[in-house]
């Protein structure tokens, strides 16, 4: 009889593990979506190209090298695919209660779900240079961001390693439950490095500095995207607790499932509200950004905060938000969707906020790891990107940005009765 409940536990935290990664999988839909809908009708095509094909790169690139830098194990995860069902069953009968202490499931499970949140991380990036980068140069990229870059800081983060040998971020007392600066942080890194070196999109800033808007195409689309990314996040986080099957860590899904729909709410609320009292209009595409930054914020713990907390901390990030997008741009950082206000701005309030609720975590720990993922992640982008732009290049011509790079990388127009006869 004992057996079996340990094949059960085996057998529902692997579940939910899969579950949980196919919700997150499902995020590329919505960063597909929310991106289509934000740039012009003329570029959709290839912003959809670059979301689908991210996303099959990362996936090839962590399964040939990525994980085995993060976490160990062979190349291609030689045997990943097996399970020693005596040993596994031995690990449980050791314990007082088999349904308490450590997750233990199955391997290929647990390399499932860190998968999609490689492809997410590189999602970030696709909508922040999009409108005038070279397609094949952003995939050269993506090969280069999923199979090396993304998973010597996870290494350093959750794989537990030391950085370059000189310090352990986890004696610091560093802390990011799901992501916000692993995943977030370092997209939006990664990102920012490619749109210093690519620069804004042509008319998007006057001579007098100020910035013109460039009206996204498809707001249904983009509404739905985000919608998309809201019910993604509840696997990014949820799966995250790791583990289902013992009363615990049932409750912790619970209040994790309940703080992120909190943050996302009360972070839309806000942003709406802001772009009210500054634009005198309701600005969707701010509480889009609002309800994402809310997301991102609670990422790096959810677990920990009382609802009431989960809300005053999405309201602070959609309000941070909708002030970071205002500020890139006087800046003249020029982002499309608003990436790397999103999750780069966003994912370091999260990080910092974490030791409000979990006394584990340290301020120094928090800032400490931080600055290692942005550092990292942006100089090893900076050089790739750099190395990119002296040889294949990385930007479109004027010609073929004006016309949309639909037309100049894809040959295949989103819109072509609309594109073809208006500019």
């Amino acid at each position: 009889m004992q057996e079996q409940i340990y094949h059960l536990q085996f057998a529902m935290d692997t579940f939910y593990f899969l579950v949980c990664g196919a919700l997150v999988m499902w995020m590329a839909a919505g960063f597909s979506m929310l991106e289509a809908g934000l740039v012009r009708a003329k570029n959709t095509t290839e912003i959809l190209t670059k979301n689908v094909v991210l996303y099959s790169v990362s996936c090839v690139m962590y399964l040939v090298c990525g994980y085995q830098l993060m976490y160990g194990g062979g190349y291609f995860l030689s045997g990943i695919g097996e399970v020693d069902v005596a040993q596994t069953l031995t690990s449980f009968a050791e314990r007082e209660n088999g349904f308490e202490g450590k997750a233990i499931y199955s391997k290929a499970s647990d390399f499932f779900f860190q998968v999609v949140f490689v492809a997410t991380a590189m999602s970030i990036v696709s909508g922040a240079v999009a409108e005038r980068m070279k397609l094949w140069a952003f995939l050269t990229f993506a090969v280069l961001m999923t199979g090396v870059i993304y998973p010597m800081e996870g290494s350093w983060t959750w794989g537990g390693q030391s950085v370059f040998g000189l310090y352990s971020l986890g004696d610091l007392g560093f802390s990011d439950f799901a992501g916000s600066g692993i995943v977030h942080l370092a997209g939006a890194a990664a990102a920012l490095a490619g749109v210093l070196l690519l620069g804004a999109r042509k008319g998007k800033y006057g001579k007098d500095g100020k910035a013109h808007a460039f009206p996204g195409s498809n707001m249904p689309l983009a509404a739905l995207g985000t919608l998309i990314l809201w019910l993604g996040w509840f696997g990014f986080n949820g799966g995250s607790v790791l583990k289902l099957g013992d009363i615990a860590n049932a409750n912790a899904v619970a209040v994790v499932f309940l703080n992120t729909n909190a943050a996302a709410a009360a972070g839309t609320i806000a942003a709406i509200g802001l772009s009210m009292l500054l634009f005198k209009k309701a600005d969707l595409t701010m509480a889009l950004n609002g309800a994402l930054a809310g997301l991102v914020a609670i990422t790096a713990e959810p677990s920990t905060p009382t609802p009431l907390e989960a809300s005053i901390f999405g309201a602070i990030a959609g309000v941070l938000v909708v002030g970071s997008i205002l500020a890139l741009d006087k800046l003249k950082i020029d982002d499309p969707v608003g990436a790397i206000s999103v999750h780069g701005t966003v994912g370091l309030f999260g990080l910092l906020i974490v030791p409000l609720t979990k006394e584990s975590a340290s301020l120094m720990g928090q800032l400490a790891g931080a600055a290692t993922i942005f550092v990292w992640v942006f100089v090893a982008s900076s050089i790739v990107w750099f190395a990119l732009k002296m040889t294949v290049g990385i930007r479109v011509t004027e010609q073929e940005e004006y016309e949309g790079v639909d037309r100049s990388e894809c040959g295949v127009e989103a819109y072509p009765e609309f594109v073809s006869t208006v500019k």
